[in-house]
């Protein structure tokens, strides 16, 4: 599939290019041609920014306009799953842009190899994490009272094709979560790459194995 990376770009122009792609395989399906070579695995990062799942509560976003303003930041409400999250410099987004027909997979499988694939490169940094039973995203500490979410994941799919998709906390600015129940927890921290080693990371090494750990996975 094509590895495509945006830099850092606006959000909403993001999600033009990605719904561009998007309806590229659906019609390519519809119209029973084979579609593989149209599949993408966009990386990104956003300027400030929050996004509200079509399901989400908009009371978890905890400022206003204003405010949102003074610290430079967007609300952008969307057609993905999952309640409120934060995109922001530091972070890596990635857009899986995916026929899981091709690949024989449900969409809850879908979810469970992106995870294994995060899961795997904080592996590799030293950062131990998996899941959380009831939630989607990577988390620490999972099973104690302690536990943080470090990768969120949200996606929408139609006709088994995929748009949106993760964000990893690199050297995010945590700061910015103070503002939102993320993914509408309310007694659920969350954490970077760099809070966890102490340090700021190489983003395009993380990058790197990100990308290669979710070829091979869904290969």
């Amino acid at each position: 599939m094509n590895c495509i990376d945006w830099g850092c770009i606006d959000y909403l122009q993001s999600w033009e290019r990605q719904n561009t792609l998007f309806q590229a395989l659906i019609e390519a399906k519809k119209n029973g041609q084979k579609n593989s070579h149209l599949e993408a695995m966009v990386f990104c990062e956003h300027p400030h920014v929050y996004t509200l799942g079509k399901s989400g509560d908009h009371h978890n976003l905890l400022v206003n306009d204003d405010f949102l303003e003074t610290v430079n930041a967007t609300f952008v409400k969307i057609d993905r799953g999952g309640d409120i999250t934060y995109h922001g410099p530091g972070q890596i987004v990635g857009y899986p842009i995916l026929d899981l027909e091709n690949h024989h997979l449900s969409l809850k499988n879908y979810i469970h190899k992106m995870e294994e694939a995060i899961i795997r490169t904080l592996q590799n940094f030293g950062i131990v994490s998996t899941r959380l039973d009831g939630a989607t995203g990577v988390w620490l500490d999972a099973t104690n009272l302690n536990a943080r979410k470090i990768c969120a994941i949200g996606v929408k799919a139609s006709r088994f094709v995929t748009m949106h998709g993760f964000a990893l906390n690199v050297n995010t600015d945590l700061q910015y979560f103070s503002y939102i129940n993320p993914c509408g927890f309310v007694n659920k921290d969350v954490t970077s790459m760099q809070k966890e080693l102490g340090y700021e990371i190489d983003i395009q090494e993380v990058k790197s194995q990100l990308r290669e750990n979710l070829l091979q996975n869904f290969a």
